[in-house]
């Protein structure tokens, strides 16, 4: 790689924003520069090189990473020697203008040529100056890249990358690219390759993930690929994230309802449930085609816990729109909802509508929403009192932990489950399995607060313990290589 290798070992961090192909986005960028001879900084270390992996979805963003900018100018200042590099979607977008707002910013890398970091970081070093670089096309399948994974018990793999949609709200399309879809071989190489070193959940990721197939012609590929992970020996539980409403295609609910690892959990984003908006969003579905979807997913999986996303106060919304989002949310029976106040981007064609609404007015439609979904998932996480649960234990999921005594996990459903280790707490590890049962339920978590029924030690756990992590290697697939494990971050779902 020549250019590209770091001649010192310096220290690295990644800061990500946004949705999940942001967070697997900079599990690539994490490999790249451990490739190329960077190491992960102690939590207590001013790093070499910080890297921020942005998102443009909100304004919200772009308001964070120039704050977070102008905090790190003055330790530059007292470290010469530091690099400061901005990818992702903001880059995409903003390009030199991030120079020319920040200009002690040393790199700008998009979302086309992710591989490019560690030779832009070489040749910014070595001229003293600025390197912009943003493709306009894909350059190579991002998941061809090495990988340092941040988990050894769950792993995203993406299937394809890119939007063929154009709904008026979202840049997500224009930042991204048109859909690539990956060869259905090479997704369960990646899969079988994870589970090989003890992996026992995967998501499959796209932007709209179930119009997998597209590009190759097939439309009915993404339940065939469901199905397929069915026959991977020690892959425990399946999921995948987002679907899109007009793609929603019976063959993926039998898929996920007759493949025992598929989880039973589905999180397909609403936006509205105004027809009215959704054709001014340019959505192809209307409420009753969304609803109807998941008649079906609960005739065929009862048991199924369906999360969304909601936008309030699109352009033109008015109250008898925003009522019809609340009908259509307490007859949906949502577990969780991503809500968002719309926020004008510029480039999208919402941006330039008639009917951009007052702040206060959205405030108050949302404050009404968040009250109206918690009303739900309460509702609907008490039906489950007294239910057993089987919990993946997981690394930082509960913040008051420590502090109550408890671990936790998620259970199939994608709930989050905090419970009582009891005797055997100790040996107890992120990545075992532990079957309890349900004791309190809240809105938007469920307490476990008797022993558990049963505790399964599992190779991921293994790896925890051991301090291991998978590395998906760049050359071909390979077999992963290992490092010290990190806690999944907490990503938000992108407005799709």
């Amino acid at each position: 790689m020549g250019e590209g290798l770091a001649t010192v070992s310096k220290s690295y961090k990644v800061v990500t924003y946004g949705c999940q192909m942001n967070v697997h986005d900079s599990e690539r960028i994490s490999g790249l520069l451990e490739q190329a001879g960077y190491v992960r900084a102690a939590e207590v270390d001013d790093p070499d090189v910080v890297v921020f992996n942005t998102c443009a979805v909100r304004e919200n963003a772009d308001n964070r990473l120039y704050g977070n900018l102008g905090h790190l100018r003055p330790v530059k200042d007292k470290r010469p020697g530091m690099q400061i590099a901005v990818g992702g979607c903001l880059a995409q977008k903003d390009r030199s203008e991030i120079v020319r707002k920040a200009p002690w910013v040393d790199v700008v890398f998009g979302t086309h040529n992710i591989g490019s970091l560690p030779v832009l970081l070489e040749r910014a070093r070595h001229n003293s100056s600025a390197e912009v670089e943003i493709l306009e096309s894909l350059d190579v399948f991002p998941s061809t890249l090495p990988t340092r994974r941040e988990s050894t018990y769950a792993g995203w793999v993406s299937i394809s990358v890119g939007c063929n949609n154009t709904c008026t709200f979202c840049i997500v399309p224009s930042l991204r690219g048109k859909e690539k879809d990956r060869r259905p071989g090479d997704v369960l190489a990646e899969v079988r390759a994870l589970v090989a070193e003890g992996v026992l959940e995967v998501t499959l990721l796209g932007q709209n993930v179930n119009s997998y197939g597209v590009e190759f012609g097939d439309r009915l590929a993404f339940g065939k690929l469901l199905r397929a992970t069915g026959e991977i020996e020690g892959l425990e539980r399946v999921r995948f994230t987002s679907p899109h409403p007009k793609d929603f295609t019976d063959d993926v609910i039998a898929a996920m309802a007759e493949t025992p690892n598929v989880c039973h959990s589905l999180h397909m984003p609403l936006q509205s449930g105004s027809d009215d908006v959704l054709k001014a969003m340019r959505r192809s579905y209307r409420s009753d085609r969304y609803l109807g979807i998941i008649e079906k997913v609960r005739a065929a999986m009862p048991d199924a816990a369906i999360t969304t996303d909601i936008i309030v106060g699109f352009p033109g919304e008015t109250d008898a729109d925003f009522e019809r989002t609340l009908d259509v949310v307490r007859e949906a029976r949502f577990s969780s909802a991503f809500t968002f106040q719309y926020s004008k981007r510029p480039g999208t064609p919402a941006a330039t509508m008639d009917g951009q609404l007052p702040k206060q007015v959205v405030q108050e439609r949302y404050e009404r929403l968040i009250a109206a979904v918690e009303e739900i998932t309460w509702a609907e996480n008490k039906k489950l009192v007294g239910e057993p649960v089987e919990v993946l234990v997981a690394v930082g999921e509960g913040r008051k932990d420590e502090r109550t005594g408890r671990m936790s996990g998620r259970a199939r459903d994608g709930r989050l489950v905090h419970f009582d280790g009891g005797p055997d707490a100790g040996s107890i590890r992120p990545g075992d399995i532990v079957h309890t049962v349900v004791t309190y339920a809240a809105p938007h978590h469920l307490n476990a607060d008797g022993a558990p029924q049963a505790h399964r030690r599992t190779r991921a756990g293994d790896a925890y313990e051991a301090g291991r992590v998978p590395r998906t290697s760049a050359v071909s697939l390979g077999l992963p290589t290992l490092g010290a494990p990190l806690s999944i971050p907490t990503a938000a779902a992108c407005d799709r």
